[in-house]
Order: structure tokens, then sequence, then C-alpha cells
């Protein structure tokens, strides 16, 4: 719609075009901000509904508990003190509501009896509240520490009772706040994945929903104390399809066959194990899922019965439980398997984790050696560490139960560690900061997308303001000189950051690639 000569007539057809766009998106952003007003009206609609349900919830458990004191008085306390704790936490998050309101001005209609969600469109309220550069203030860190503190007193109340360790399980996964991926893959703290940055109404209503949360934490413990977990219990979505073969080893050629049944893994205590008339040790042998690992030595080649015993109490009764199975034992091989744990190159300087095992031959019978190859510790365990060329090679020996070696190698390329990129404030290339939190920030060089951890100490840079002279710095934060450059950079202003150099604890690293950081103020 630009260049050229246009007519009058074309001129205002292009200006009606413009305002057209202008209006469907500011349409469009009213539809979006009430959609989260419609969400947060449904999530308060529930949570009024669920208190009322937890009400009854907690009078039915006392009630329980004056008449079979010996089954429920116990579940009946705990039951309160969750209803306390979680009536705490709820209100804090109503005190967070009424102040996004409160410093908005927003008001209630008191004709509909809801807020103005197309109006609740600012973005600074939960932003100044809770973030400063890239810390979080001290109301910010107030709200994360409610958080971690209603968590830590709902599983106290709870205790180490496995039959709350589902209910506890779901609760985790509720308050989940571990650091979040975003659309480009990076990780990014809870707190600012879920509120920086984002309109009030949209703020406003992931806090209901988080006392929708506390609310469903209320019901699921109230439904656990009172034994409502049948439908768990037998739901066929509990179950998982196990697949069974004949035997653990087919030979090419053969038909596959076994069969598929339903069932579920068991965390109870077993009181006994017995494999081949031989007990076996509980401590070591049963897992957290209670499942029994199996550790004895095979028969000869050709299939092999495995038969035994699992006991547990039932009814103060010892139960056993015939264990029944087979295995093949497979002729012994002629080929070995090499791989790079991370990936199918090596590293310069530094340790590269590998795995070198020799099908069906013992780890303490294959040998291996190459340029920088060393053991380590653990089953086919090895580290390469090359320090030059283009390529290692890596030759594996393996002596078989008559004493006929077999051998096999691979060849890996050799890459060097790639160039790191510089970063402030975890923007890396270019950035958008106030001049304060250049002044404070601390200048850092990362590997990106590279697989080993390999910090870097930033030991020194450059940089450059607009109209000023470049000025060399030690350390990884500007000094003084560099401050008093910056200073005087007038908003809008491009400042370098250059020549960034750091040291790990072992390969030399190339200058990180340079930042460049637009003043915003």
């Amino acid at each position: 719609m630009a260049g050229g000569k246009l007519s009058a007539r074309q001129k205002m057809i292009n200006l009606m075009y413009l305002v057209f766009i202008a209006m469907i998106a500011m349409n469009m952003s009213k539809e979006v901000l009430s959609a989260f007003g419609l969400m947060e009206a449904k999530f308060e609609e529930s949570n009024e509904t669920m208190t009322e349900m937890n009400t009854k919830l907690l009078a039915n458990l006392e009630t329980k508990a004056e008449e079979k004191p010996a089954e429920f008085a116990t579940a009946a306390e705990k039951a309160k003190q969750i209803s306390t704790v979680s009536d705490e936490f709820f209100n804090y998050l109503e005190s967070l509501k009424s102040n996004i309101t409160k410093t908005g001005d927003y008001k209630v209609d008191p004709k509909t009896g809801k807020l103005p969600f197309e109006e609740m469109d600012k973005t600074d309220i939960l932003d100044e509240a809770w973030f400063t550069g890239d810390r979080l203030t001290k109301e910010g860190q107030e709200f994360m520490e409610k958080i971690a503190a209603y968590k830590a007193e709902v599983k106290k109340i709870i205790g180490d009772d496995v039959k709350y360790t589902r209910a506890i399980e779901n609760f985790e996964k509720r308050f989940n706040t571990t650091p979040k991926t975003n659309t480009d893959g990076k990780k990014i703290e809870w707190l600012d994945y879920n509120f920086k940055g984002f309109p009030a109404i949209a703020s406003y209503t992931k806090l209901t929903a988080l006392q929708n949360d506390v609310k469903v934490t209320e019901a699921n413990m109230f439904n656990v104390f009172l034994g409502n977990t049948l439908d768990e219990a037998v739901s066929l979505k509990n179950y998982t399809a196990i697949v069974i073969a004949d035997k653990s080893a087919f030979f090419a050629g053969e038909k596959f066959q076994g069969k598929v049944v339903l069932g579920k893994y068991a965390n109870v205590t077993p009181t006994g194990l017995s494999i081949g008339g031989q007990s076996v040790d509980l401590e070591e042998a049963i897992d957290s899922t209670g499942a029994a690992r199996l550790d004895f030595n095979v028969g000869g080649v050709g299939e092999q019965k495995i038969d035994g015993t699992f006991t547990f109490l039932e009814d103060g009764k010892a139960l056993e439980i015939p264990i029944k199975g087979n295995y093949v034992v497979v002729p012994r091989p002629n080929s070995a398997t090499i791989s790079a744990d991370k990936m199918n190159v090596v590293y310069r300087g530094v340790d590269n984790p590998m795995t070198i095992s020799f099908a069906g031959v013992p780890d303490n019978k294959v040998t291996a050696n190459g340029a920088g190859l060393t053991k380590a510790s653990g089953m086919g365990k090895y580290t390469m560490k090359p320090t030059s060329g283009r390529e290692v090679a890596i030759n594996v020996s393996a002596t078989l139960d008559d004493g006929s070696k077999v051998n096999d190698k691979a060849v890996f390329r050799i890459k060097d560690i790639p160039k790191p990129s510089g970063q402030i404030a975890g923007q890396i290339g270019t950035a958008k900061l106030p001049r304060k939190n250049v002044e404070i920030g601390r200048i850092e060089a990362v590997l990106e997308d590279f697989d080993f951890d390999l910090p870097l100490t930033v030991t020194g840079f450059k940089i450059k303001v607009e109209g000023k002279p470049s000025i060399t710095v030690s350390g990884d934060r500007l000094n003084g000189a560099a401050k008093a450059a910056l200073s005087s950079a007038p908003r809008g202003s491009q400042v370098q950051i250059f020549e960034i150099k750091s040291r790990t604890n072992g390969p030399a690293i190339k200058p990180a690639n340079p930042l460049v950081i637009e003043l915003t103020n």
C-alpha cells in the first residue's frame, strides 16, 4: 500500500484498511481477555461447589470418628489439619487476587457481579510486584515460599503411610513448580513461565486455578481418609498390558510365542523369596516398585526353567505365590557392541562416556584399548579423552569360555568443542535490557546444544559503548570505567560485549560469540 504517487481516493482506501486491521487486532485481544474471564468464572464456580462438598466430607469423617474411633479418629484429625493449612493457603491466594484488582482499579459490575475482563489487560501489575531483572522481588520469593510451605505441611500431615502414596504423588504433580521448557527448548523458571508478561486477567485466573488445586487436594485427601478408593483399585485404566514370552530368547526364523495379560505393580513388602530352593536376601532383591531382581548363574545352552516362591503375609497368614518362568541360553557371540553413550562422535579434551561390551561375554573377559581410552567404574563403562588427530580407533578383544579370542574395532570422529555464545540475563546474541540490568548483570559464556556438562567461567571481555572507545574488563561484571561509559549512553543505543574469554577445568575454550545489547531506558 506504500510507494509511488497515489490518488486521494486510494490514500483514503489504504487508511481505511489500516483502521480495519487495527480494529480486528483490538477485537481479538478483547476476545482473548473475555475467554480468560469465562475460565475464571468457571474455576470460581467450581471452587464454591467443592467447598460445599469438602465441608460435607469433613463432617462425614468427624461423624465416623465418633462412631468408629479406632478406624477413623486419626484420619479425621489429619483431615482437620489438611483443611486448616488449605484454608490458610487459599486465603493467601485470595489476597493476591485482591491486590491485582486494587492495583488495577478493577471494580465488580454490580449488575452482572463480574469483573471487567476486557479491561484487565495490564501486564505490569505482577511484573513489577514479583520480578526485578532476572531475579524475584521479596513478594515474588514469598509466593514461591508459600507454595513450598503448603506442600511441606500437607506431606507432613499425611506422613509415611504407604496407603497414601498415590495421593501424595498426585498432589506433587498438581503443585509441581520445577522449571518449564518453552517453545524454543529453553528452561524457564516456573514463576516466569506462568506469570511474567501476562495480562492481569490471565494472572488472576491462574491464581483462581491454584485455589481450585487446593480444593481438589482437600477432596482427594478426604476421600482417601474415608476409604473411597475402590473405583481406583478396580478400574481397568489402572492396569498395564504385560507381554509374557514363552521364553526370553528366540532364534532367527522362529515364531514368537507368548501371551498378553492385564496386571499392575503392587508395592507390598514380601516376607520371603526363594529361587531353585535357595533363599534370596529381600533387602538386596526388592526395589521401590515391589519387584524382585533375580541374580543367579545360568545353565548350559538351550531352554532353562525358573521355579520358586514369593511369600507374603495376608490376614496374619503366610501366602505363597509360585514363581514359574523360563529363559534361553544362546550360543557364544562373535561380534562386539561399541557405542558412544552421548553421540556418534567424541569431543577433544573432555571425558566422553562410552559403553563397550561383547554380547554374551562377561565384562572381566573383555579388553579395549585406544588413544585416550581408560576404564571407568561400572559394567562395560569407559572414558575416552582424545587430544589430537581427527579420528580415533578402539580395538576390542574378548576371551570366550574355551580360551579362544575374538576381536572387533570401531572408529570415531574427533570434533573440537564448539564456540560458546555470550549471554546476559538469560539472553543470547542480542538483548534488550534496562541500563541498570546491564550495569549489575553478569556476562556468561554458554555452550548451546552441547551434550556435556562443561561449566564455563568468564575471565574477561571488552565492552564498546556508542561514541566511546572500547574498554577491557577483567572478570564477568562491568568495572568502574565500563559503568561510567554506560551511564552516558543514550536510550536506544547499542552496547557491544565481545572477545568474551572463559576457562574450564579441562580444555581451552575459544572466545564466545559477542553480545549486542539495546538499552531500553
